[in-house]
């Protein structure tokens, strides 16, 4: 979801979509966290959480905010909205461990609120926070909660109070926010909405602290008589009693400045004698005597509407603002503004040309869209500094090669003004900081150096695999050192292999694929040694490693060790396209980093053996062939997951109970070997029973019990049905389950209504009631978990409902073939958090 929302006035939201657009309302039945159908909008609990972050930063004198939210992940924290902040300047911050020492985490984890007044108290407690952040602000924190559930925390951002601790006012009126935002959304989780976050935050744009009112008043005007009449927000525009109507128009023109009167009566000929409506800008005396810009718009009226000449129209006081802003086109210096969001709101004829684009544009877009050398760290960070410390920021830009300039940030309550002059190339070195930048000798700088680990340290907390690990570095190490190419090798028996690659010639890093410890090459002299080798030219290189081949003659390589706990785990090779130095201050950061790049692939190996273990243990649960019988033929299908351990506790079973034949599918809640180990006890509890003769409500109770006593906390959902393949008679029961889909002889599919009750290990005395059915012959059953219909951004209903017209679409296929399918469609999806399970059961008649 990469949707805006701004709040305009207390308790009206208007909601923007990625480029500002204005969009519809929220269609009904979104999925929270997502985007609607559309994708433009954010939902109903979007909208709880946007006013509740608003009303608390205003209530406590803050600037910005938002509200973190629980997710589908478990232990994982997702920022749901972000008030008054860029969203991508503050990506690294949109997900949040609950163990990770942060104060977001702190609150959510103790339950109690967090108060941090300046940057020293914030050091002191929470020095990761400040090491991303290193800005002078303030910041409190509250849990969001209910008497028995948690849902995330309310977070404001607001100017730093040095020596002063926050007072007891504000404590209790964001405390107030917290409770009433946990009220909300005890209401909604009782209305059936998920209070889950897993999409994007949706970014908040404050109400404006200095806008003025918009007034506009509506006239009648005889040309020909000088007659006015008009309504009376016309009489407070021009500053006249409105028992002065009807008027002359000398009423009007003893309130326009001198030099415009002329012009008003050319406009009002210039409409009565067209057919178009005419509008121009002139100016008002006000009684002090200043002259204010007005817009007047007026059309001939229609006819009929009595004898003479006769317009109609308004005249519109847009207060100063917006007709004001031509003044600071005649500077020579450059002048723009920027909402909270990153947006450019003004900017004046210089500061377009020194930016090197024109006005239209820059106007409503994101600064870092529009201009994207800015997206650099060290610049970054300015603006993070601007934006949160409230204090004025100063540095140096590079647009070009030969093109400086001078930036000066001056934050508000509504935004950023900018000022920019060319500036002459700084006297001290600027190649640390590739192709931009004053360099590392800055303390802006310094800062950015600071938070490269941490931003890059979050993003690989979330990264299990050797693959998702790479993706993290390629999207945060590169583009922060301005590299083009990354290579990551990971060790194997004294012998190192490529597990990554991006921006190399295709097939160039083939030869290197599992070179021996003892071949001279710098991706393995790195390794051994555990020295990081840096040069800061191909001929460089060439010259330390003569003969090595070369995918460029020009550029520039950093080898460095990926070491975890005094252990290889392998090696990674950043590529730059231009000869370029490396700072001491790089050099530090890039060996930091590649530790923390190494301990996350130590991890990776560690998921991989665990994952090899789950799946071997997951294949050996699951049923390798289903029972044959008459009348009846059964097809099951199984397929892991895309993310996380990629196998979870899905299964199904065919059982021959002698009175019948069991048809079982089941979820166990949550992934990976513990899920696999449960999933294979109920497996073996519910085919005990049903093998002892238990009817399907002592058979789901019995299991209901059982895992209450082997697992308390953990839940499954399932559904058991037996069936008597002569007759086609079914007796159903469901735990929790998604319903079962019924495909007809005819082809009519339709989702079946079992009674059911609630999922397995939540009450031990729970009952599950008997629904009757019957299979007509050349009808087909189908039972499924939930990860067969889910799909991101989608209601699951949608998802069964596409399901069901699948089947019917394919009623003709054999049974194996319809599984296929089914299974085929579900595959497709690149992004498949949970596993599937898939169960069919068709009768056909007897005709012998």
């Amino acid at each position: 979801m990469r949707g805006t929302v701004a709040l305009e006035h207390p308790g009206c939201v208007t909601l923007y979509g990625a480029a500002g657009r204005r969009t519809s309302p929220p269609e009904s039945g979104t999925a929270p966290g997502t985007a609607n159908s559309s994708g433009r909008v954010p939902d109903e609990l979007g909208l709880v959480l946007a006013q509740a972050a608003v009303q608390a930063i205003h209530a406590v004198g803050g600037s910005s905010g938002g509200v973190y939210l629980r997710s589908g992940t478990p232990g994982l924290l997702r920022l749901a909205v972000l008030v008054g902040l860029p969203g991508p300047l503050f990506r690294p911050w949109w997900r949040m461990h609950i163990n990770r020492p942060f104060p977001v985490a702190e609150a959510y984890r103790s339950g109690h609120a967090v108060h941090l007044a300046d940057a020293q108290e914030a050091m002191r407690r929470f020095p990761q926070l400040m090491a991303g952040l290193p800005f002078p602000f303030g910041s409190l924190y509250a849990p969001v909660r209910s008497d028995r559930d948690k849902f995330g925390v309310l977070v404001v951002l607001r100017p730093a109070t040095p020596g002063i601790p926050v007072d007891h006012g504000d404590r209790r009126r964001l405390d107030h926010g917290a409770k009433r935002l946990g009220a909300a959304l005890v209401e909604l989780s009782a209305d059936g909405t998920t209070v889950e976050w897993d999409g994007e935050p949706v970014l908040v744009q404050m109400p404006a602290a200095t806008a003025q009112p918009v007034r506009m008043g509506h006239f009648d005007w005889d040309v020909d008589s000088g007659a006015l009449t008009g309504d009376d927000d016309l009489c407070a525009i021009l500053s006249i009693d409105p028992s002065g109507f009807p008027c002359t128009i000398g009423t009007m023109s003893s309130q326009v400045a001198p030099e415009d009167v002329y012009g008003l009566w050319t406009v009002a000929r210039q409409a009565a004698e067209s057919l178009r409506p005419v509008a121009r800008r002139i100016r008002l005396l006000g009684p002090d005597g200043h002259a204010r810009p007005v817009v007047l718009s007026c059309r001939r009226a229609p006819p009929g509407g009595g004898p003479g000449r006769r317009l109609t129209g308004h005249l519109v006081d847009l207060g100063a603002g917006p007709i004001a802003a031509e003044a600071p086109d005649r500077l020579p210096e450059g002048i723009f503004s920027l909402d909270r969001l990153g947006r450019v709101t003004y900017v004046n004829h210089s500061a377009a040309c020194l930016l090197g684009q024109t006005r239209p544009e820059l106007m409503g877009r994101v600064l870092w869209d529009a201009l994207p050398w800015f997206v650099l760290p060290a610049y970054e960070d300015h603006f993070r500094a601007a934006l949160i410390s409230h204090d004025p920021v100063h540095f140096l830009a590079r647009r070009r090669p030969e093109a400086w300039l001078s930036v000066s940030l001056y934050p508000g309550h509504d935004g950023l003004t900018a000022t920019v002059t060319a500036a002459e190339q700084p006297g001290h070195p600027t190649g640390s900081v590739e192709s931009a930048g004053p360099g590392l000798d800055s303390s802006a700088d310094r800062a950015a150096a600071l938070y490269r680990p941490v931003a890059l340290a979050i993003a690989l907390t979330e990264a299990v695999t050797a693959r998702q690990v790479s993706a993290v570095v390629t999207e945060e190490l590169l583009p922060a050192f301005g590299g083009r190419q990354l290579a990551i090798y990971v060790l194997s028996e004294r012998h190192l292999y490529l597990a990554w690659e991006t921006g190399f010639p295709k097939g160039f890093l083939d030869r290197f694929d599992g070179v021996a410890l003892d071949a001279r090459l710098p991706g393995v002299e790195t390794l051994t040694t555990g020295n990081p080798l840096f040069f800061e030219s191909m001929e460089h290189l060439a010259a330390a490693y003569p003969g090595i081949p070369l995918d460029a003659h020009v550029g520039a390589r950093a080898f460095l060790p990926l070491i975890a706990s005094g252990r290889p785990v392998g090696s990674c090779i950043l590529g730059f396209d231009r000869p370029r130095n490396f700072s001491p201050e790089e050099r530090a950061v890039l060996t930091a980093l590649a530790g923390l790049i190494g301990q996350a692939l130590e991890r990776a190996r560690r998921y991989d053996t665990e994952a090899a273990l789950a799946r071997g243990l997951q294949d050996a649960l699951l049923p390798h062939r289903l029972p044959v019988f008459d009348h009846v033929d059964t097809v099951g299908r199984y397929l892991p997951g895309t993310q996380g351990m990629d196998v979870g506790g899905d299964w199904y079973d065919v059982v021959d109970t002698g009175t019948g034949l069991a048809l079982v599918i089941g979820d166990v809640q949550g992934h990976g070997v513990s899920a696999a180990a449960t999933m294979g006890q109920l497996r073996s509890a519910v085919r005990a029973f049903a093998l002892a003769g238990l009817g399907p409500q002592q058979v789901m109770g019995g299991t209901n019990r059982l895992l209450i006593d082997l697992d308390p906390g953990q839940i499954a959902s399932c559904c058991y049905v037996v069936l008597d393949p002569a007759t086609g008679a079914a007796q159903a029961v469901r735990a929790g389950h998604p319903q079962p889909l019924l495909c007809h002889p005819d082809g009519k599919a339709e989702v079946l209504d079992l009674t059911g009750g609630v999922v397995l290990g939540v009450a031990a005395e729970a009952s599950y009631p008997i629904t009757e059915l019957r299979l007509e012959p050349g009808a087909v059953l189908a039972l499924f978990t939930d990860g067969l219909v889910e799909e991101a951004c989608t209601d699951i209903d949608e998802g069964i409902d596409r399901l069901r017209r699948t089947l019917a679409s394919v009623r003709s296929a054999t049974l194996t073939e319809i599984a296929d399918r089914l299974i085929r469609e579900a595959r497709q999806a690149t992004d498949r958090p949970d596993d599937i399970a898939l169960l069919l059961a068709a009768r056909w008649a007897d005709t012998s």
